[in-house]
């Protein structure tokens, strides 16, 4: 079983003063890939203005320009799953999960980066970055970059695997799955829940943990407070489950 998950705009500061490097991500071969978008973000970084700066992190605050336009090679770094922050992250609650739950997320969880691409929850470590969704650096269209690269690699990794797909939209830009599928739809009261599909996100997935859940299959056999499976829907590789809240 793998899921596929959104990352976080807003991450933790801090971690372990140390470098990474091709050893510290999943796909190892692939490395030169992102030290590529690694090295043009830092470049781009070092001899932009504040103004350009501010577009590409997102923000208008100079306090968090600042912060960020230093070198990221020399940021300290965290595991994946820990330099996360947000309201997904914040229903997941990896770090009050037992053992066996936390190795789950460790090695079925698959994050898809806006700056280091494909990464899994487990991977040794990545600094605290800022990158706005789909904000292009000297016109590179990161997403495209790493779909063109990737793409390859992840198929053969997800070959064997029931995969469950819980990225945002702009996500699937990113890598387009040619198997079979599942992804999950929230509705309250009839109607799509927006926001808070990220919260509920969190819970889905810190369920699928706790309940060691391997295939598709079991996901229709689990148990979640507060939501039920209203429906089920299915088309060409892609099965959509739709919970209602209660």
């Amino acid at each position: 079983m793998k899921i596929l998950f959104s990352p976080s705009e807003t991450k933790y500061q801090g971690g372990i003063e140390s470098n990474f490097d091709k050893n510290s991500f999943i796909f190892p071969n692939l490395y030169k890939y992102r030290e590529e978008i690694i090295n043009i973000y830092n470049n781009y970084i070092a001899k932009s203005s504040n103004k350009q700066l501010s577009e590409l992190f997102g923000t208008k605050k100079d306090n968090i320009i600042e912060y960020y336009k230093t070198d990221i090679y020399q940021k300290p770094i965290l595991k994946t799953i820990q330099r996360y922050d947000g309201v997904a992250y914040d229903y997941l609650k990896y770090h009050l999960l037992k053992n066996d739950a936390q190795n789950y997320i460790d090695q079925n969880l698959l994050i898809f980066s806006n700056l280091f691409g494909p990464i899994l929850a487990g991977d040794i470590g990545i600094p605290d970055y800022k990158l706005k969704q789909g904000q292009k650096i000297d016109n590179l269209n990161i997403e495209k970059f790493y779909k063109e690269h990737f793409s390859c690699e992840l198929d053969n990794f997800l070959q064997d695997e029931d995969i469950i797909d819980l990225r945002a939209g702009f996500y699937e830009k990113f890598y387009t799955i040619n198997k079979p599928y599942l992804t999950i739809k929230f509705l309250k009261n009839g109607k799509v829940v927006s926001h808070w599909a990220k919260a509920y996100r969190g819970v889905f997935v810190k369920h699928l943990a706790q309940n060691h859940i391997k295939s598709i299959d079991e996901v229709f056999d689990m148990n979640i407070e507060n939501l039920y499976i209203k429906e089920i829907i299915k088309q060409k590789y892609k099965t959509q489950l739709i919970y209602e809240v209660k």
